[in-house]
Order: structure tokens, then C-alpha cells, then sequence
């Protein structure tokens, strides 16, 4: 790729963004030298990587990549026989540690069944050297000093330094403290000169301790004297100080060998460490800008929805869906300035160079992008003051530059075709260039003021115009592309708007031929027509998702209903078998009482005996119960039924709740997540309308809080759809539903992926599986919950 090319498009801008998203200076490295690839599988498996990396961060939300630092000249001057310094070798250390982290952590993803395949062939290419870590950190601290654990050689040395300098400080501090000292002494202190022990002694008592002079102060009436009485001690000390010194160097010198015994092994580390911070700052940043990964083709499609420049802050910017290389292979945009032309060929670019480089683009799922050998770019005023070229003439450079080298695997874009020179010269030089570069096969997007070039697009094959939305009634860009409907000046809407006179206008409509009129009429009634046509549509669609939610949640309350009834109907089965077998027993008790009496009063039974028997038998037989509905229907007339009371609609055996009366004999009734007028006298009385005691600030939802039977996330981005997975799976469970339905349709399989992720790794998830034929198949995910 042309390094103008990137500046244009201002892919060195997302560049430098990226870099902010790196933890180490090897990321660091990788990202600053990020260039878009052309080679389709080196993209597709760069691709793969990000959103890899990508996925572990929406799980675990971060990532163990601290401590890493680019070790290579350590590494390859301990490999040379070179020694390391103290802090250079805790670098190698910590590198190490960061390494058994990584791969530590990459491990247990694999182990709680995470699908990271490439993750892991960076992580089986890390050696684990923990014997080199304890080496190194058992003889250095994290602020690089050289502990007296290094070697038994040199802890004996630091406890004879500490004996002696307790014994020169004991031996000063005597001499400060005598009766002598406070006259003599500039200051009652012990310091240190050229590392030997002195103490400050006034000018003019220089005789009185002898030894040697090292400093004085700037006035020269205070200098910084070894006493004589102590010269030897310090020679002693200055000796155990070299032996310190060169029991450190020894050290160092054998920590240095180990490390570049190790050198191969830890270049790979080091290369390992530089590709996984270069994947999770890709991941992370994708993140930010709220991309996904794109299906990447070699067959110059692309396919956008809701694309937007990454540049741009999201709040502010409109994404539009832009589609080249289907059904045709050139897009012509006519319109006036600041509509967003410019903008919406900057985001074919931008987005292209960014898939090339394994970024994910700020699009919806879904999207395609295909893998070019080349992309040209001629946008903005690049005059060339230093070549004394015009506009006209910088374009022209460009543009002769684009043609020799142009071909059908390429990506034109071209800004303002033909601009900077006659209107009739440029437009038709914009034509022939069009004409050459669409003849060669390549993809074009062009953008353009001249009204010729509108009907461009209905006269070439494999060409459409399009056009950037203009509001007539705000006076501004919605910045809304419309594919297939040209441009238009709307010059004399605008006046008109701003008060320009209706006969000043009249009259210059008559300066514009008859053929111009009727093109911009034409014009009108296409963006009329297609507007009409989207919102339709949308509609229409809006319907369809209400029908089919409609259609599963009846389906899924009769599937219930029945379950219910099948259950509360074995239930008193049941019951009634035990209420039979209790009766069975009780008259059969009485039946022997009766013998009993007939045999002890030889048949001799009196009346009211029997008659008391009787009653016990009768007592004995079950008593059956009048059915609900009688009960429900005499409850309900005499009682005053009130908005929210829970009834039983009899004439469709289904609960709802009263919304209002809508009339003397009929309700309004909520059943589900249907509204229906009822008959007061089909209705039965349950219960009233709970009163739940709630406190500030807070929410109190139960079984009765009502939530759909199934979320629809198609359209949703992957991570606003995550979030509202997590929500509703909370909801369901306060609802006490014991399953629910996740509409996450097919496309490319990231949302149905990340969604089951995440059921799997619910603790109150008792089992998901895929809806059956009836239930939309692999497009649904039905979540069983404990």
C-alpha cells in the first residue's frame, strides 16, 4: 500500500490510536509498524487472531500481561558473554514471570472449555524457565540492588562492612561528643567524603585531629576531616568495599552466563509476549470503537451495515450500509458539499485498510469486506505550491498515476472527479476516467458536483448512482447515504426556504433547460419514492418480529398451559385415590363394628344403632366440590371487580389481569402480552392486586413481575447484546420461569457463539440447547434454568 494512500485515509491516525491500547514496548513495536496486508489468508488468520483475543476480553475483561519488557539486547549480550547489570537482569525476570502468566492463564481457559485454539499454540511455544526467575530473584530485588542471599561469600563480606562502619561511627561519634567537639566543630554530624567517614571540622582547628582533608565547605572555613585515629579503620572499610564490589561482579557475570544459555528460549518468549500484547490491543481497541469482525472475501464484495468512521465520535457520526461488488462494481455519488460524500468514501477506505490489517471494523455483524492487492486514493485539495501545480493539475498527477497501475483487484476512490476546471471539460474527463477504470474490472467509488455524471449510472452496466441525504426543511445533510437515487442541487428549495421571492426564482427556472427540470423532477420522485419505500418496509418488518413473537409466546403459554393442566390433573388423581382408599377403610371399619354388634347381641341391633352407622357410612363417601368456574362466576357477581385484580377469562381457560373497564359490562384484559376486551360476565375473580411494601431506591420483582418467554437480539451489537442477555437470564429467574429463548439468528455465528458462552458459564443455567425445527433452529438458543 502507498504510504500517501494511508496518510489520506488516515489510517496512520487509527495507527496511532492502537498504540494506546498496548502494555508493553513489544506491543508497542508491533502495532507502530501495522501495515494492511494483501494476502487473503495472511488477513483471514489476523482476523481470526482479534477476535480470538477479542472474545477472551468480553469474558474475562482483562488480560495477565503486565511486568513484560523487551529483553532482546539483554539477551543478546549475555549470549556474547557480556555481563548484565542488576536492573537489566530483574527485566529478564520479571519478562519470565509475565510469561508464566500468560501461559498459565491461556491454560485455564482451555481447561473451562474456552475455544481459543490459536491462544494456545502461543502458549505451548512458551518455556517455562523458572529456574532462571529464582535464580536472578533470589540474588536481586525488584529495585535492582544485589541482595546478600547472591552468595554466602558475599554476605560475609556486608557483615564485616557493617562491624567495621559500627566501629569508625562508635569511634566519631566519641570525638563529636567530647567536651572539646562543640568549639572545634562546625556541626556535631558523622558524613561521608569520597567514601571514606569524616566530620566537619572549623578551619582553624585543623591541627587539633590531624589525618587527611577531603573537602571543604564553600567558604572555606569549614573542612571535612579523616582523623587520624580512624584513617585505618577506613582503609579497611575501602578494602571490604572492593571485595564487595568484586563478589557482585562475580555474581552478575554468572547470572549473565545463565541467561544466554537461554538465549533461544527466550527470544521466543519474547516474540510470543510482542504477538499476544499485539492481539489484546487489537481486541481492545476494537472494543472501543464497537467493531466486529467482518467475513473477508477475494472477490472484491463489500457489504456494510451500519458503518461508520472510526474517527469520528460515535454520537455524532450516522452509519450508513454501503454495498459494492454485488450487483455493481462502481458507485457514482452526485450532491453538494458538506452532505458527507467525502466521509462515506473516507469509511470504504478506512474500513478496507483496517480489515487488511486484521482490525475489526466499526460496522454491525455481519458485514463483508474483501482483501484488495491495491487501493487508490484521490481525495482533497492537494495543491502543490512547491510544483507549481494547480488543483486540477495535483488531481490529474494522481489520477495518471492511479491509471498505470490500476487493475481488477484494485479499490478506486475518487474524490470530486474532474473538479478544478471547466464544468464540460471536467465532466467529461470524470466520464472517460470512469469509463477506463470500470472497463478494467476494478471497484470505484466516486464522488462528484457535475449533473452529466447522474445519468452515469443509468447508462453503464454495473454502475449506481448514489447519493448523501438532504433535509429541505432544517437546510442541512442528514448525512444519510441512499444507494441508487442520484443527487440533487436543491439550490431552489433552499432559496425559497431562506426567502428568496417566488419570482425571483420562477424566472430562473427559466434559464434551465427543459431536459434539467425533468431530471431533477425525476430525482425528487426517486428519493421520494425510495423513502417511502424504506419506511414500508421497515414497518412492515416491525410487524413481522411482533407476529412471530406474538406466534412463539402463545405457542409457548399453551405448551405451559397444558403442561400445567396435565400436572394439577395427576395431582388430584392423586388425592382422590387417597380419598377412596381413606374410605374404603373407614366403611370398612364400620362394616366390622356392625358384625361385631350383630354377633355380641345376637342380631339383636337396635334402630338407633343402625341409624348411627348409616350416618358414619355416608360421612365415609368423598364429597365432591362444584367446579371453579360456578364458584368463580357466583364470586365475581358479587363482588366489585377493580383494575389489577387477577382473573380467569372462562370463555379461553387463560389468567389475566384487569387493565380498565371500558364500558358498563365489558373490561379491558391483559393476558401475556395481549390486550383484549372481555365480557364481565365471562370473567371469574381470583385474587386482588398484590400491594408489595417497597423501599427507596429500590425494586421489588416476583413471579408476578412479567418478562417475555424469549429475548430477540438480531441486529443487536455483540456487546449491548451480552448485556441484555445478562439482564433478561436475572429477570426470567425472578419471574421463576424455568426456561426461556434466546433469538440470536445464524449470520456469521459470533452473537450465537458469545451468547452460549455465556449460558454455559451461568451458575443458575441448569442446560442450553438448540431450538428444534418448530423453534427456529440453530437461529434460537433455549436456556433451561435452575
Amino acid at each position: 500500500m502507498q504510504e500517501r494512500v494511508l496518510k489520506v485515509l488516515e489510517f496512520i491516525k487509527v495507527r496511532e490510536q492502537l498504540l494506546e491500547h498496548v502494555s508493553s514496548s513489544l506491543g508497542r513495536d508491533k502495532a507502530s509498524k501495522l501495515l494492511p496486508s494483501t494476502n487473503f489468508e495472511e488477513v483471514v488468520q489476523r482476523q481470526e487472531e482479534t477476535d480470538e483475543a477479542a472474545k477472551v476480553l468480553r469474558i474475562k475483561g482483562n488480560v495477565p500481561l503486565g511486568g513484560i519488557f523487551d529483553i532482546r539486547p539483554q539477551i543478546k549480550r549475555a549470549s556474547i558473554g557480556g555481563m548484565l547489570s542488576p536492573h537489566e537482569l530483574m527485566q529478564v525476570a520479571s519478562t519470565i514471570h509475565a510469561s508464566r502468566m500468560i501461559r498459565k492463564f491461556i491454560e485455564d481457559l482451555s481447561e473451562q472449555g474456552m475455544d481459543v485454539p490459536i491462544l494456545v499454540g502461543f502458549a505451548d511455544r512458551i518455556i517455562v524457565l523458572a529456574e532462571l526467575e529464582q535464580s536472578i530473584r533470589i540474588a536481586i530485588d525488584d529495585n535492582g540492588e544485589v541482595l546478600d542471599s547472591a552468595s554466602i561469600t558475599l554476605r560475609s563480606i556486608r557483615n564485616q562492612l557493617r562491624t567495621k562502619e559500627a566501629r569508625v561511627r562508635e569511634k566519631l561519634e566519641s570525638m563529636i561528643r567530647s567536651s572539646n567537639a562543640q568549639k572545634m566543630l562546625s556541626d556535631a554530624i558523622v558524613t561521608i567524603r569520597n567514601d571514606r567517614f569524616v566530620i566537619p571540622v572549623k578551619q582553624e582547628y585543623r591541627a587539633h585531629y590531624g589525618g587527611i582533608i577531603h573537602d571543604q565547605s564553600s567558604s572555606g572555613q569549614t573542612l571535612f576531616i579523616e582523623p587520624q585515629a580512624i584513617v585505618e579503620l577506613n582503609n579497611d572499610l575501602q578494602g571490604l568495599r572492593m571485595k564487595e564490589q568484586e563478589e557482585i561482579e562475580k555474581i552478575l557475570v554468572e547470572l549473565s552466563g545463565k541467561v544466554g544459555e537461554w538465549n533461544g528460549e527466550l527470544e521466543t518468549i519474547v516474540e510470543v509476549l510482542a504477538e499476544l500484547d499485539f492481539m489484546f490491543a487489537k481486541a481492545r481497541y476494537g472494543s472501543r470503537i464497537k467493531a466486529s469482525k467482518p467475513k473477508m472475501n477475494n472477490e472484491g464484495r463489500i457489504v456494510l451495515f451500519k458503518a461508520r468512521h472510526p474517527l469520528i465520535s460515535i454520537d455524532e457520526v450516522v452509519p450508513n450500509d454501503i454495498v459494492l461488488g454485488k450487483d455493481f462494481s462502481t458507485i457514482v455519488i452526485t450532491g453538494p458539499n458538506t452532505g458527507g460524500k467525502t466521509v462515506t468514501l473516507k469509511t470504504v477506505g478506512l474500513c478496507t485498510l483496517m480489515a487488511q490489517a486484521g482490525l475489526h471494523i466499526p460496522a454491525l455483524d455481519g458485514s463483508e469486506m474483501a482483501v484488495f492487492s491495491s487501493v487508490y486514493a484521490d481525495i482533497g485539495d492537494e495543491q502543490s505550491i512547491e510544483q507549481s501545480l494547480s488543483t486540477f493539475s495535483s488531481h490529474m498527477v494522481n489520477i495518471v498515476d492511479i491509471l498505470n497501475k490500476v487493475d481488477f483487484e484494485s479499490l478506486v476512490l475518487f474524490d470530486e472527479l474532474g473538479a478544478g476546471t471547466d464544468p464540460q471539460e471536467g465532466a467529461a474527463l470524470a466520464i472517460s476516467i470512469l469509463d477506463e477504470v470500470h472497463n478494467r474490472g476494478a471497484r470505484v467509488i466516486a464522488t462528484t458536483h457535475y449533473p452529466e455524471l447522474k445519468a452515469y449510472g443509468y447508462n453503464r452496466e454495473g454502475v449506481s448512482n448514489a447519493s448523501v441525504e438532504f433535509d429541505i426543511e432544517t437546510l442541512s445533510p442528514t448525512y444519510k447515504l441512499l444507494i441508487g437515487v442520484p443527487g440533487r442541487s436543491n439550490a431552489f428549495e433552499i432559496s425559497k426556504r431562506l426567502g428568496l421571492k417566488d419570482k425571483v426564482i420562477d424566472k430562473a427556472r427559466t434559464y434551465i433547460g427543459a431536459d434539467s427540470n425533468e431530471v431533477e423532477s425525476m430525482i425528487a420522485a426517486l428519493e421520494d419514492s425510495k423513502r417511502q419505500a424504506e419506511k414500508e418496509l421497515e414497518e412492515a418488518h416491525d410487524f413481522l418480529k411482533q407476529a412471530e413473537k406474538l406466534h412463539k409466546d402463545l405457542q409457548k403459554q399453551t405448551v405451559e398451559y397444558y403442561d400445567k393442566k396435565d400436572l394439577l390433573q395427576e395431582k388430584a388423581e392423586q388425592k382422590a385415590s387417597e380419598i377412596i382408599e381413606k374410605a374404603k377403610a373407614e366403611a370398612e371399619e364400620i362394616i366390622r363394628e356392625l358384625r361385631k354388634l350383630r354377633i355380641e347381641k345376637n342380631a339383636e341391633v337396635k334402630e338407633h344403632e343402625l341409624i348411627d352407622a348409616k350416618k358414619r357410612l355416608e360421612e365415609a363417601v368423598p364429597k365432591t366440590t362444584k367446579s371453579k368456574k360456578t364458584v368463580g362466576k357466583q364470586t365475581s357477581q358479587k363482588r366489585t371487580l377493580k383494575p389489577g385484580d387477577e382473573v380467569n377469562v372462562l370463555s379461553f381457560g387463560q389468567k389475566g389481569h384487569l387493565v380498565e373497564r371500558v364500558s358498563d359490562s365489558d373490561w379491558q384484559v391483559q393476558i401475556g402480552i395481549l390486550k383484549m376486551k372481555v365480557k364481565e360476565s365471562d370473567l371469574e375473580f381470583i385474587k386482588s392486586e398484590k400491594v408489595v411494601e417497597t423501599r427507596p431506591m429500590a425494586t421489588v420483582k416476583g413471579k408476578d413481575f412479567h418478562v417475555n418467554l424469549e429475548l430477540d437480539l438480531r441486529g443487536e451489537r455483540f456487546e449491548d447484546a451480552l448485556s441484555r442477555v445478562e439482564k433478561y437470564v436475572d429477570d426470567a429467574l425472578l419471574a421463576g420461569y424455568p426456561r426461556v429463548s434466546i433469538i440470536h439468528g445464524k449470520g456469521t455465528g459470533a452473537l450465537r457463539q458469545g451468547v452460549q458462552e455465556y449460558l454455559r458459564n451461568h451458575r443458575s443455567v441448569k442446560k442450553i440447547r438448540f431450538g428444534d425445527a418448530g423453534e427456529g433452529g440453530t437461529g434460537v438458543t433455549i436456556a433451561e434454568l435452575k
